[in-house]
């Protein structure tokens, strides 16, 4: 058959987008390859698309000058680029999956639009991320590399447990997993098929009840530019894409934002970042540790954009084409209100799987929340991503021996604000002597009525359970599908709990109110 397309004489790039939706690659990075398309039209470039999700904004026919429905493979790519003759490929808008064609594009002689390959494979290889880690005196969780069980237990008994586990090259921290002993280890490993010396399995060090935060850069090669710092809610341990995030930081002292500021600057140096790059932190022992960096777009950008009034992927594109930090004027400013990024979850659609987050990313979207308070944010991002958090009534508390001592504020606080509080054995005891008063509620395996008939009753307005792990004799995962199978919001973390606590005792306050974006973004000096 005729090839139908029409080839232009006009200056041409082609941008590649995020392919097919699943659980772990939403919609995010489409926001960032829509942006890119329109600020190519606007410096006058013929757009062209290269996308296979009928999903999407950017393949909508109105949104590219040309549009490719194609699988984001090596050979269909590179059968484009050789028809088109574009100026070159943007591959860090669409998230893990360009990247991981873009060396081989390269090496089939196309031009990379952007961060290098070589950069971009750099900061993929752990070996190599950390001995320039090393040369520059940031600090990493210790680390090592594994294509067997044999090297892995070597690497277990010089780091100590717990790891975190996971194989190379990977989004949404697919195969993740903290291993708390050998035994766990031994399990990873074995159902690990793919391990091998070309992908081996990553393993690094835990950090235990670790503050977790992320920044996103702007960068043209010498000079980068952070809007702002997001603090994760969920301590470490949680997937960045399922934690719920706050800009501005509502915990992390000025000193440690400082040096975040200071390390992903001199990152993007170093890596020589043209574009977007997203840094992840961990705060432990007064101490900020780089987790990773990503030389691409990441799933934050739309949020970080809407929250600072700085629209990062067109930015981002006019940097890729050439313009100097100097030329744009950026400068960090006051943010005099608080944004709360949520994640969405398609549990109920999966009720027979424990809704627990971990390393390994589950979630399908996000939403976000606006206020001038953390805790009207909070509120407002919870109603807007599930069952919305009660602002009264009974407020079920089951926490894991390790969580004991952070539940005392959370109980405190829901008392304070008038919920009555049932609570399982361990827990209820804990609180008791501590002076909270609460009512006992029976596990399943205890006899009835217990936790199941009450959430079935509607007795229970929230469920603040924090998981007992694989080690328990008796499962406690009845607990949370029972929550989602009658719509009653749950929260699995501590630091989720006493978020909530805050949100509802804003909510209370009545100060709630609607303003438009417009209105936030006026108020930012």
């Amino acid at each position: 058959a005729p090839d139908a397309t029409r080839i232009s004489n006009r200056r041409k790039v082609m941008v590649l987008g995020g392919g097919p939706n699943r659980i772990g690659q939403g919609i995010e990075f489409d926001y960032c390859c829509v942006h890119a398309a329109f600020t190519l039209r606007d410096l006058e470039f013929e757009t062209i698309m290269v996308n296979c999700n009928p999903e999407t904004v950017s393949t909508d026919y109105d949104t590219s000058d040309k549009l490719y429905f194609e699988p984001l493979t090596v050979e269909d790519v590179l059968s484009i680029y050789l028809k088109e003759k574009p100026e070159g490929i943007i591959v860090q808008f669409g998230g893990q999956t360009p990247l991981n064609i873009a060396r081989e594009l390269s090496d089939c002689g196309a031009r990379i639009i952007g961060t290098s390959v070589d950069s971009i494979d750099l900061a993929e290889d752990r070996d190599r991320f950390r001995k320039i880690m090393e040369e520059m005196k940031i600090p990493m969780p210790e680390s090592g590399m594994a294509s067997n069980l044999e090297e892995a237990i070597q690497v277990a008994d010089r780091i100590g447990y717990p790891l975190m586990v996971r194989p190379s090259y990977v989004l949404g921290g697919r195969g993740m997993e903290v291993v708390y002993d050998q035994e766990m280890l031994e399990q990873y490993v074995q159902a690990a098929v793919d391990a091998s010396p070309e992908r081996p399995i990553l393993i690094d060090r835990f950090l235990e009840n670790a503050l977790e935060a992320e920044a996103d850069a702007l960068s043209d090669g010498s000079r980068a530019f952070v809007p702002a710092v997001m603090e994760h809610i969920e301590q470490a341990g949680i997937h960045s894409g399922d934690s719920a995030c706050v800009i501005p930081p509502v915990s992390i002292p000025q000193k440690h934002l400082q040096t975040i500021n200071d390390y992903t600057q001199r990152m993007a140096r170093e890596l020589q970042v043209v574009g977007l790059m997203n840094m992840q932190y961990a705060i432990a022992r007064d101490t900020v540790y780089v987790l990773e960096a990503n030389p691409r777009a990441s799933r934050t950008v739309p949020l970080v954009s809407k929250v600072c009034n700085v629209s990062m992927a067109r930015i981002a594109t006019e940097l890729m084409m050439g313009r100097k930090m100097d030329d744009l004027g950026l400068k960090n400013r006051k943010i005099p209100h608080f944004g709360v990024k949520e994640s969405v979850f398609p549990f109920n659609m999966f009720p027979e799987v424990d809704p627990l987050l971990g390393p390994e990313m589950r979630s399908t979207g996000e939403v976000l929340g606006m206020a001038p308070s953390f805790g009207m944010a909070f509120f407002k991002a919870e109603e807007a991503a599930k069952p919305a958090l009660p602002d009264r009534g009974t407020v079920l508390i089951t926490v894991a021996e390790r969580d004991r001592s952070g539940v005392l504020e959370v109980a405190t606080e829901f008392s304070r604000l008038g919920f009555s509080i049932r609570a399982t054995g361990g827990t209820h005891d804990f609180l008791a002597e501590k002076g909270v008063q609460t009512d006992l509620i029976l596990k399943l395996h205890e006899g009835r009525p217990n936790i199941d008939d009450a959430i079935k009753n509607g007795e229970i307005n929230l469920v603040i359970n924090t998981p007992i792990g694989k080690a328990s004799q008796y499962d406690d995962s009845y607990i949370r599908k029972a929550a989602i199978k009658y719509k009653v919001p749950y929260i699995t973390t501590i630091a989720a709990a006493l978020a909530a606590a805050k949100g509802i005792s804003a909510f209370r306050s009545g100060k709630t109110g609607v303003k438009s974006l417009q209105e936030y973004h006026a108020d930012i000096k």
